[in-house]
């Protein structure tokens, strides 16, 4: 089924949710104009997606940072007002950004009125190697209480179970296999299974979710 034109992405810090999230925006632009990336991640101030405006600019990207712009300092938590503008344009692509946990979700709450059903994606990304996600109990209560905060329901479960560079194919299918028992749990379909290029070849092909090459913007090569 196709996602919705708002899709927020949301999970819980280091599953590489704004790696993810700067990702499906530059494989949006390569099938569709007015892809706009929202960077609402007022919680954690390294790793945003705002970092890599740039890059997604050149790719035809509308980038919405802070209220003070791109490289205003970081942990100034402010949304700029000018995130309405694609959320309400109906031709317009949109990617929001989120901080990983309740918290960091409040910030969705003003924008609640415009996530009716059919009209949003929520996605929540999955990492089975962070230490407050790595059983299904502690994932459960991690989405119901975002979904609590915004007043909004997750629609679907990204497995971008990784360790960096050396993720293989083993930790991707751990990983997959905590995404099913969440998903069987909450009826949440695995939309995506997010890994890097290398290793997507090697997955089985039947897995559920469609498979996500990732190429790594928010890492440099010495990181």
């Amino acid at each position: 089924m196709k996602d919705a034109r708002i899709r927020i992405i949301i999970g819980h810090y280091g599953s590489g949710k704004t790696e993810f999230a700067v990702n499906y925006a530059m494989m949006l632009s390569k099938q569709t104009e007015n892809v706009a990336l929202c960077d609402l991640d007022i919680v954690n101030p390294y790793f945003r997606s705002r970092e890599k405006a740039s890059i997604m600019e050149e790719s035809g990207i509308t980038v919405i940072s802070g209220a003070r712009g791109h490289n205003a300092n970081l942990d100034l938590p402010m949304v700029s007002p000018s995130i309405l503008a694609p959320i309400q344009n109906e031709e317009t692509q949109v990617i929001l950004d989120v901080g990983g946990d309740s918290v960091g979700a409040r910030v969705l709450v003003r924008f609640a009125a415009y996530f009716k059903q059919g009209a949003y994606d929520m996605f929540f990304v999955l990492n089975a190697n962070r230490e407050q996600t790595q059983d299904a109990l502690s994932v459960i209560s991690h989405i119901k209480n975002i979904e609590d905060t915004v007043g909004c329901k997750v629609t679907g479960i990204i497995n971008n179970t990784h360790l960096l560079r050396e993720t293989d194919v083993n930790e991707v299918l751990k990983g997959q296999q905590l995404a099913l028992e969440v998903s069987k749990t909450l009826n949440i379909p695995i939309k995506y299974v997010s890994t890097l290029e290398k290793v997507t070849h090697q997955l089985p092909m039947d897995l559920e979710g469609e498979i996500f090459p990732i190429k790594m913007y928010m890492r440099e090569d010495w990181m």
